[in-house]
């Protein structure tokens, strides 16, 4: 089983997964940083507040006006933080419209290079040079 196991890891398909768990990582907080530092202040410039992810709405529990989300669930109180619920989901749309482009392009190299190439005229079968000398020899 251990031998089973260290091929499994040695394919070349297991190291290209590790790489591109690790890359996925560093990109999610690039797109995380994009959507929180550019895209939500725009947003929520829109809808007259600095920080929108920092929306919500208190189910139950004492509020004071104008407190911040991390205060208000410090303070016991049961919100339902839909700002960062739509933060997630402008982060998840952007990442997989990015991950789309990606592939995309990758598959139209690899098409490229998949791509049949014209074959050279066909020249004479085995059968028919084998048939060619059978006659020139009965000459």
């Amino acid at each position: 089983m251990l031998t089973e196991f260290k091929d499994f890891i040695a394919k070349g398909n297991v190291m290209e997964l590790a790489v591109a768990v690790i890359i996925a990582g560093a990109f999610a907080v690039i797109v995380g940083s994009l959507t929180d530092d550019m895209i939500m202040p725009l947003v929520g410039a829109v809808f007259g507040d600095v920080d929108f992810s920092a929306k919500y709405v208190v189910l139950s529990g004492e509020v004071e006006p104008g407190m911040s989300l991390e205060a208000a669930r410090e303070a016991g109180a049961n919100v339902l933080a839909w700002g960062a619920f739509v933060t997630s989901i402008i982060n998840f749309v952007i990442l997989a419209f990015i991950i789309f482009m990606l592939v995309r392009y990758a598959n139209k190299v690899q098409a490229k290079f998949e791509e049949p190439k014209e074959e050279e005229a066909a020249g004479p079968t085995e059968i028919e040079l084998l048939t060619e000398i059978r006659d020139a020899l009965k000459k």
